[in-house]
């Protein structure tokens, strides 16, 4: 079952990875996993939460604590190596957007 990210008080930061599949699967979901694996042993990593359609549109947001946070995600040497392989064969379009949050409200049915 999906979970939603369990996020602190505002602000903090959230990366939003929006893209475009390409028919291609192979190493996909294993380098998606490893990703979210690794982001979340990263220093200032507070969540993740994703969804694909079957027409191939992905959203992907996590959240950060800071822009230095994020920086330093980016800079993982294993992380740029997926970029890569996304950027060649995985992806026909993708946009990367970093905000600020300033206020969230939560709702949950028990």
């Amino acid at each position: 079952m999906a979970e939603l990210a369990a996020t602190p008080t505002p602000p903090y930061w959230a990366v939003v990875f929006t893209s475009l599949r390409t028919s291609v699967e192979e190493g996909y979901a294993l380098t998606a996993d490893r990703m979210v694996e690794l982001a979340a042993q990263q220093p200032g990593y507070l969540g993740i939460e994703s969804a694909r359609g079957a027409d191939g549109l992905g959203i992907t947001v996590s959240y950060w604590s800071s822009l230095e946070a994020i920086a330093a995600w980016k800079a993982v040497a294993e992380h740029g190596v997926a970029q890569r392989a996304g950027f060649q064969r995985w992806y026909r379009a993708f946009t990367t957007r970093v905000a600020r949050v300033e206020r969230d409200n939560h709702f949950e049915r028990r």
